[in-house]
């Protein structure tokens, strides 16, 4: 029985190497370790979930670690970004104009007394912009000649998933 409460464990234990790997990217001085992270992050960001629903080991402390340790990586990764002039600061916030306006959601929606609670659930506009975040990582440290396209790709796609969450907590929150 305790080796299976082990294995129900492990979609949560690899959703929390993302935050180990973020640690790895700032302190990796070489691009080629650097895209090997990136690589081992979007590996494990897809591996946890799968895992969970194909094991139906889906949790609710899993569906919260997995974004908050998507969003470490992310934000570690921009920053080291920012520190090596590899983005701008205006770049970064493009990058992260998607988790800004969630948090702002977030905050908004606790804030706010007559907003009925609904559950926060993933949806695959948020799912595209984090593959696209990834890419357009591997972009700046291996293909800088990508770097505008995927920085308008992300831009894009964050604000049709602003507007797809947007609109998917409003019809929640009618129901």
């Amino acid at each position: 029985m305790a080796a299976r409460a082990r294995l129900r464990a492990l979609p949560n234990i690899i959703s929390s190497s993302r935050v180990l790997l973020a640690a790895g990217f700032v302190a990796a001085d070489h691009v080629d370790t650097r895209l090997g992270l990136v690589g081992l992050a979007a590996i494990t960001d897809f591996l946890d979930g799968w895992l969970a629903r194909r094991a139906k080991w889906t949790t609710r402390w899993g569906a919260l670690i997995d974004p908050i340790a998507d969003r470490v990586f992310a934000l570690v990764a921009i920053l080291t970004f920012i520190v090596t002039r590899t983005l701008t600061p205006v770049q970064a916030l493009v990058m992260l104009s998607r988790d800004i306006m969630t948090a702002i959601g977030f905050i908004v929606a606790r804030i706010i007394p007559w907003l009925r609670p609904v559950q926060f659930k993933a949806r695959m506009s948020g799912k595209i912009v984090t593959v696209l975040q990834f890419a357009t990582f591997v972009a700046a440290l291996r293909f800088p000649q990508w770097l505008t396209l995927g920085l308008w790709l992300v831009g894009l796609t964050s604000a049709y998933s602003i507007v797809d969450y947007t609109l998917a907590l409003w019809r929640a929150r009618a129901r």
